[in-house]
């Protein structure tokens, strides 16, 4: 019985699956083309699926001999006199599993101490014994150690540059996380990245296997529903779509968490969007390994520089290598009409999750214990008044302890808010982040018992901010139908007394009533 696949490749024999080669266009012609090339894509999207396949497939076509050949057994190995021999005996023990022609004759009398030459020696005494073109698709490359990678690259530059006399590899596929522009590696001392100086300048083209579409997502449900009957409603599909933009993991991880823990196997009953729902606040809840390892990133200073900004609304610098390497991990997206934000809304409730967790298991639950919540409840609405006037009162008397506390300083206002609201809304309700590069501000609503709260967070810089937040907020009501927001604008500047910054007082703006939240 096939399904719904969350740990390691897919197998059409028992995963439903999308062929990733109609997310990947030309790499058999660049292969044709004898070219090196790069295939970069975010955690679990997919990457070894479409390289095992591709590699069959090249096999079986005939005209040349494919090796898949995955190099997370030399992962964080710097020294490349250690690092490099592991390689070469990586792609002998490959060659053997797969009963290569001539495997046992690959690296017969290396030269292990000769690791500045061995692995280019042992690829084109192997090729000369070879009647077809040798083509190798290399996964996990960005796994290795600096030294490791740096002198990987040369020997493979050294092979590729006199191929036309000595015999080498025809093809290459470097496949990884992130773009080799991206490797972040010492040359030497004066140098951070490989920049225009790198030891693999030969790469004819980077390729990057993009999220599932839409009818894709519809595609693969429609192979468990053509299986086992059970329908997933059009809703539920749109939710997933919306929620997860695509991203292969959560796709599969959503509709494995309805079907096998929800449903316990039933396939009578038809998949809905409130069980997609509920199947999304578990896995953020649970944060599996998919999700951990990916927020576990949000520790690295060079991701920090993005997603700081990112959080509160500034410009996101986007011709720096710390944009680059933030996107290529998978937490950010591009867009034209939002420009840089979280790459799906899972992500983004779990990237602040993440950040505040400490805070709001710690110490709101102090300051917000589960008994008093009902206090901000009257007649099955949120008192926001109430709410606010607490929240300030916490602010006033905690800001500055927690404030040192963060590491993401610049959005540490915006994400003590957030952990105290979550507090707040645990208690039956929701809260919708939004969060996007360059609008000043953070959009949030809380959701409870069908009434919405639309509320903006921004910094106070100079009186325009008010004006700004104050328009901004009232785009942003109008977006949720409602008549009422807030604007909570927080002001850092430490001259300026607590009595002046805290204040509650409401604008009337375009038919709406602004409640702005100093803080």
């Amino acid at each position: 019985m096939r399904h719904f696949n969350i740990a390691g490749p897919c197998n059409k024999d028992e995963h439903y699956m999308v062929d990733a080669a109609t997310r990947l266009h030309g790499v058999e012609q660049l292969i044709g083309m004898r070219t090196y090339f790069v295939i970069h894509a975010a955690r679990q999207s997919g990457k070894t699926t479409y390289i095992q396949s591709l590699a069959a497939r090249l096999n079986a076509a005939g005209k040349y001999y494919a090796l898949y050949c995955s190099l997370e057994g030399v992962q964080g190995v710097v020294d490349p006199e250690k690092g490099i021999p592991e390689v070469v005996k990586i792609i002998k023990n490959t060659l053997l599993l797969a009963k290569f022609p001539h495997a046992e004759d690959f690296a017969k009398e290396a030269d292990y101490s000769n690791f500045t030459g061995v692995l280019g020696m042992t690829l084109a005494q192997f090729c000369m014994l070879l009647d077809k073109p040798l083509v190798i698709l290399f996964d996990e490359t960005d796994c290795m150690g600096e030294g490791t990678m740096i002198s990987f690259l040369r020997q493979l530059r050294l092979g590729y540059n006199t191929r036309h006399t000595v015999p080498f590899a025809h093809s290459i596929a470097l496949v990884g996380m992130r773009n080799l522009r991206d490797y972040k590696v010492r040359i030497r001392p004066d140098s951070e990245s490989m920049g225009t100086a790198s030891p693999f300048n030969i790469i004819t083209k980077v390729l990057a296997i993009k999220n599932f579409t839409e009818e894709e997502v519809r595609a693969l449900y429609r192979q468990h529903t053509d299986e086992t009957g059970q329908v997933f409603n059009d809703d539920a599909v749109a939710l997933v779509c919306r929620q997860t933009q695509g991203q292969p993991w959560l796709v599969n991880a959503i509709a494995r968490e309805v079907i096998v823990e929800q449903l316990d196997w039933d396939y009578t009953q038809a998949v809905t969007a409130d069980m997609v729902e509920k199947a999304i606040q578990t896995i953020i809840l649970r944060r599996d390994t998919h999700i951990d390892s990916l927020l576990e990133r949000l520790k690295e200073e060079r991701v920090r520089r993005v997603i700081d900004p990112l959080i509160t609304g500034d410009v996101v610098d986007t011709f720096t290598d710390d944009f680059y390497y933030t996107r290529d991990l998978g937490l950010i997206r591009v867009t034209p009409e939002k420009g840089i934000e979280p790459a799906n809304p899972i992500y983004a409730e779990v990237m602040v999750r993440t950040l505040n967790a400490h805070l709001q298991e710690n110490i709101l639950q102090n300051v917000v214990p589960e008994a008093q919540i009902p206090r901000y409840l009257k007649d099955g609405r949120i008192d926001m008044d109430c709410l606010m006037r607490d929240f300030q009162q916490f602010w006033r008397e905690n800001s500055a302890i927690w404030m040192e506390r963060f590491d993401y300083k610049e959005a540490a206002p915006h994400l003590i808010l957030m952990a105290f609201l979550q507090r707040v809304i645990n208690g039956g309700g929701q809260v919708i982040r939004e969060m996007a590069s360059g609008t000043g501000r953070t959009d949030i609503c809380l959701v409870y018992d069908n009434h919405k709260y639309p509320i903006e967070l921004k910094l106070w810089r100079g009186e325009k901010s008010l004006r700004e937040g104050l328009e901004q907020t009232a785009r942003y009501v109008d977006v949720y139908g409602c008549t009422e927001g807030w604007l909570a604008l927080f002001d850092r500047r430490p001259d300026v007394k607590w009595g002046d910054k805290i204040y509650i007082k409401k604008e009337n703006l375009d038919a709406k009533t602004i409640n702005v939240v100093g803080l």
